[in-house]
């Protein structure tokens, strides 16, 4: 596990407590050859573990978490965690539970699972730390559709992805949401934000958001008892009956008590297969390349980093220090709404 700084007790909706740690348009085949081909180009491969600080106040607008090397140097999840940790001297995971085919993914954890707080990588703020989303004017909580209370998975991203806005999916015919690329984590742990694990993937969904792309990768916690047994989506289905399907009912209803329609979903709202899913992954990894690099409209996107060595954004550990010192220094929790706990029939 990555080691991280202790974050205060953050409140969970099952009313119990818990403690946070703290360019173009190309094929799949064509960009996974080239994935394969240099994969880590721009960046050095080596053992790193990250610890989180904390700024501003919990369950507020101003509330970042900023994410720093264990030597104290900050960085950015969203460009300086490397997407792969393919050997055991890049993973937490001991090498008799990796097959040795078995590639790892690093995943940023931006929301733990039974939670609603919409946490995000602030992915147009330098160094993209994670912060709750905000929609005109308010914090973002995820309504609570029954049976479900929360996100009914540990959510977050692949770092060094980026679903490109200008790029057309082939499959799904729109174009991406501007963001790195979600995962939900099935493992049995609850994780917290800004926890850094390497997960398994699984299958991917292609989950259709107001008109884009937004892929969503299904994987495990390569520490979760249940890895070395889950491989497929056919042994998450035998394994654990009617999760997959409650994933795609979550997605398409969890906008709905926002007065927004059902979401919609490529290949009739069907889960594509590991493989598709990795060649997915490589595409958005070649389109996060093209945008470190200055090679393609960055969109909004802030591509400040520490560790990409072609990128043009590279900056300097005093330059990123000054970054977070001029946030808002940590301050105390703000309550939470009882409506965040509201059941929705839907």
């Amino acid at each position: 596990m990555s080691v991280l700084s202790p974050l205060p007790l953050l409140r969970s909706p099952l009313g119990r407590l818990f403690t946070g740690f703290g360019a173009a348009s190309a094929s799949r085949s064509k960009v996974a050859a080239q994935a394969a081909a240099a994969p880590h180009l721009l960046f050095p491969r080596k053992n790193m573990h990250y610890q989180t600080e904390q700024r501003g106040h919990p369950n507020s607008s101003d509330y970042r978490i900023y994410f720093k090397t264990s030597d104290g140097k900050y960085i950015s999840p969203f460009h300086d965690i490397p997407l792969t940790a393919e050997t055991q001297a890049d993973s937490d995971v001991p090498a008799k539970k990796i097959k040795k085919s078995e590639v790892l993914y690093n995943m940023v954890v931006e929301v733990p699972r039974w939670s609603n707080a919409k946490m995000e990588i602030a992915t147009k703020e330098p160094l993209n730390p994670i912060k709750q989303d905000v929609k005109k004017g308010k914090l973002r909580y995820v309504a609570n559709i029954f049976p479900h209370k929360g996100y009914i998975w540990n959510y977050g991203a692949l770092p060094q992805t980026w679903e490109d806005p200008n790029h057309k999916d082939k499959d799904t015919n729109c174009c991406g949401d501007n963001d790195p690329i979600d995962v939900c984590d099935i493992g049995t742990q609850v994780c917290s934000p800004g926890q850094v694990i390497q997960v398994k993937v699984l299958g991917i969904l292609a989950m259709i958001d107001e008109g884009e792309t937004d892929w969503k990768v299904i994987a495990i916690n390569a520490k979760d008892p249940d890895a070395k047994n889950l491989n497929t989506l056919e042994d998450v289905r035998k394994s654990r009956p009617g999760h997959l399907e409650a994933t795609v009912a979550w997605f398409r209803k969890y906008k709905v008590p926002d007065g927004k329609p059902e979401n919609q979903f490529g290949f009739n709202g069907e889960f594509k297969d590991k493989d598709f899913a990795i060649e997915t992954i490589n595409s958005t990894h070649e389109h996060w390349r093209a945008l470190v690099q200055k090679q393609t409209n960055a969109g909004g996107i802030e591509c400040k980093n520490m560790s990409c060595c072609d990128s043009p954004f590279k900056c300097s550990a005093d330059e990123a220090q000054d970054i977070v010192q001029a946030a808002p220094a940590l301050g105390n929790t703000h309550p939470v709404s009882s409506d965040v706990d509201k059941w929705h029939f839907v």
